[in-house]
């Protein structure tokens, strides 16, 4: 049981990192685009089916993903009750 809670643990932080990294404009060749893009093979598929039923919040010119917001929603809710 301590294994699956350590599991969902890490992926929340890389979740969180993704979150992160997404904030900012990285260069194609920069290193943090190799991190990124290895934190998104690992992230989006589980985003995509939430990005389906979870459409952005448009405020003006702009858009917010709350997807990922509510992935760490579930995530901790999931460890609330394995854990």
């Amino acid at each position: 049981m301590a294994l699956l809670c350590n599991l969902i643990f890490l992926y929340e932080l890389v979740v969180f990192a993704r979150i992160l990294i997404d904030w900012f404009q990285v260069p194609f060749d920069h290193p943090v685009a190799k991190l990124r893009d290895a934190l998104a093979l690992v992230v989006d598929p589980v985003l995509r089916p939430l990005r389906r039923v979870i459409p952005p919040l448009r405020m003006g010119g702009m858009a917010l993903d709350l997807s990922p917001l509510v992935l760490l929603i579930g995530l901790s809710l999931l460890q609330g009750i394995v854990c």
